[in-house]
């Protein structure tokens, strides 16, 4: 018998209408089959009933085809629900049917598909959304199927579960945590000199990082061409003999300023060649602001972060001068800095904000004032005098990166945060930290949320420390042991994300961490040192001469090893040092004969060699009798005019007097 074909009809984009209740159900059941596949019924006898039938089941077909693709374009699921299935009632409603299925399989139970089959999937409700569930022609294929749907749930539930437990172990490690972004995991260490460290400061680019120190040196060191060793590449005093107090790169890094402790300030270039000095001022002239230049010694400086050629220094004649790199005979502006009676009082330590609007200096007298840069220096635009204890120095002012936080750093073992928005009193005060020098700065780190400083070595310690605080909760993040010396100068870079720490024994400490820090000493630790070997180029003309004499012939060429090894046995190629010396000839030393003595008589021209162990009145008065026989050095002198000893022969009388009864 010939199969039914399947007619897809029309594409019509609307509502498939129910079945006619006079369709006869084993027709219908005949296109629904077990999910959306389903072999197809071979059509009923031809007659006057059949023909009725057959068109019927065609309409439903149709329908049931419209839609499905209404559902496929997303047309009939708007506005509804997906339908709830009970497990348990479908359980009770599958043993319910499985007496029927025991009598009439053939209703219920539909086999599987093959490739030969053209097949649709017809059997999905309009109202339905989701998947439909079927029933199975069994009570324990029903039962299997909610087991499995029921432990398909329990896994599930597990492995969200294990998958909250990771994510908790994930959130163990928090990375904005501020002890987290602190790079301290490895450290490398550069050996300046042998006296304290007192200025550092890196380009912005991370790639040279210079150095200053009391023993008037400044130290180049450049982190892409560095090895292990980590040597520094450049060293010159470019101001005599003054202490380099303070450095700072320009914002493109081609320039750095350097602050000694003479009253002009030097410009040098990457390499450290000057390009500019500034000019001394008049040291008879009263008013300041009629000089061209600083007549005391300097304290500090800082180039501006808007204006790439102007910079700023500040000096111990009480003023702040602004200078332009074109222009070194003369200032671009002076700053005159007061006390609270309207006398002098010099500025310490000294910078420009963010945007280049304020200008700011600490004080000896432990007062800060700043000044904007858009209107005269006349007056301050903010000053507080007792900002810190009266009478001593303000080693460091800094601007946060964000310019909203101000923070100070004196000798009174404070560090104090202003708020710029409620700047009369601090937001907070870090103290018992010692400070030994006055260049003693802090830095912020990239994001703001940590400052750092250093402390001087008390009594009862034995290593200096670098400490980590907190600027929104104020508290101590952590304290880095860094060396058994002071720790005078910090630098976070922001770029490279490593910390370089100056100390009082001439060590640069450098803090890196593998993962989070970029470059800088990373590049250098990897690299090794190689020794360059000397090649010398000889060019010689070989002669060929095989009947020549052992004497005049040629030595045959041999392989650089053999060659080596009979250089080695040459002394004066292999450059052998001097032996030790046994026998003291020569006009050289024994070891042996370290006295001033032994090395006098040896230089006499004595061939006898005089031993140091013996007793020296024995070696003189073995000579005695030679001396008398043979005189050669004083009695020849005074054969003519020396008398001739006359001796008392006779026994002297007793002195003691005798005892008298």
């Amino acid at each position: 018998m010939n199969k039914g074909k399947i007619t897809f009809g029309k594409i019509q984009l609307k509502a498939a209408t129910p079945a006619p209740a006079s369709v006869n159900p084993e027709s219908s059941s005949a296109t629904g089959g077990f999910g959306s596949f389903g072999r197809m019924e071979p059509p009923p006898e031809p007659g006057p009933s059949s023909s009725a039938r057959h068109a019927d089941v065609e309409k439903i077909a149709t329908d049931l085809e419209n839609s499905r693709m209404q559902e496929v374009m997303g047309i009939s699921g708007f506005g509804r629900k997906a339908q709830q299935f009970d497990i348990n009632e479908m359980i009770q409603k599958a043993k319910r049917n499985a007496p029927k299925a025991e009598e009439d399989p053939k209703a219920i139970r539909k086999e599987p598909p093959t490739a030969d089959d053209n097949s649709s999937d017809d059997d999905s409700e309009g109202d339905t959304i989701g998947p439909m569930p079927t029933v199975m022609g069994s009570a324990d294929a029903a039962a299997a199927a909610a087991d499995r749907i029921v432990k398909g749930k329990k896994e599930r539930k597990e492995s969200d579960d294990d998958s909250d437990e990771d994510d908790d172990d994930d959130d163990d490690f928090d990375e904005d945590a501020p002890i987290n972004k602190i790079p301290y995991s490895h450290e490398v260490e550069m050996r300046h000199g042998g006296k304290a460290v007192i200025a550092l400061a890196a380009d912005p680019s991370g790639v040279r990082l210079a150095s200053g120190s009391v023993d008037y040196n400044l130290n180049f060191w450049d982190f892409s061409g560095m090895d292990k060793s980590m040597k520094s590449f450049r060293s010159l005093q470019p101001c005599e003999n003054h202490p380099i107090r303070d450095l700072h790169y320009s914002n493109t890094g081609d320039m750095i300023l350097v602050v000694s402790g003479s009253s002009q300030a030097k410009v040098l270039d990457r390499d450290g060649f000057e390009k500019m000095e500034c000019v001394k001022g008049d040291q008879y002239i009263t008013d300041m602001t009629k000089t061209k230049g600083h007549v005391a010694g300097l304290t500090g400086g800082c180039w501006n972060f808007m204006k790439k050629d102007e910079f700023l220094t500040s000096g111990m004649d009480s003023t702040l001068r602004t200078w332009v790199f074109a222009k070194s005979k003369e200032q671009k502006n002076v700053i005159k800095t007061r006390a609270q009676g309207g006398l002098r009082t010099a500025p310490t330590a000294c910078t420009y904000n963010r945007d280049a609007t304020l200008i700011a200096a600490g004080c000896s007298d432990g007062s800060i004032q700043t000044w904007d840069t858009r209107r005269m220096f006349v007056n301050t635009t903010h000053c507080i005098r007792d900002a810190h204890a009266k009478g001593r120095e303000i080693s460091s002012i800094l601007f946060s990166y964000a310019g909203q936080i101000l923070a100070t750093r004196s000798t009174d073992e404070t560090l104090k945060l202003w708020d710029m928005r409620a700047f009369k009193k601090p937001l907070h005060v870090f103290d018992n930290l010692l400070s030994r020098y006055d260049t003693t700065d802090c830095c912020f780190s990239p994001d703001d949320t940590m400052i750092l400083t250093g402390e001087s070595i008390p009594k009862e310690q034995k290593q200096g420390n670098l400490y980590f605080f907190d600027t929104k909760t104020f508290e101590t993040v952590t304290i880095i042991p860094i060396t058994d010396s002071h720790v005078i100068r910090t630098h976070w870079h922001p770029k490279l994300n490593q910390v370089f720490v100056g100390c009082g024994n001439g060590i640069i400490r450098g803090l890196y961490d593998e993962k989070r820090s970029m470059r800088g000493a990373k590049l250098c630790v990897v690299r090794t040192h190689r020794k360059k070997k000397d090649m010398e180029m000889i060019g010689t003309t070989q002669v060929i001469t095989p009947h020549a004499l052992p004497m005049f012939r040629q030595e045959k060429s041999r392989s650089h090893r053999k060659k080596l090894e009979k250089d080695r046995l040459d002394p004066v190629k292999s450059r052998r040092p001097d032996l030790p010396i046994t026998s003291g000839q020569g006009g050289r030393v024994a070891s042996s004969g370290g006295t001033l003595s032994s090395y006098v008589i040896r230089n006499l021209g004595l061939s006898k060699r005089v031993e140091d162990d013996q007793d020296p009145r024995e070696a003189i008065l073995k000579y005695a009798k030679e001396a008398a026989d043979n005189p050669y050095w004083i009695s020849p002198a005074y054969n003519k005019t020396q008398p001739k000893p006359i001796f008392n022969t006779e026994d002297e009388p007793d002195s003691k007097k005798p005892k008298t009864e």
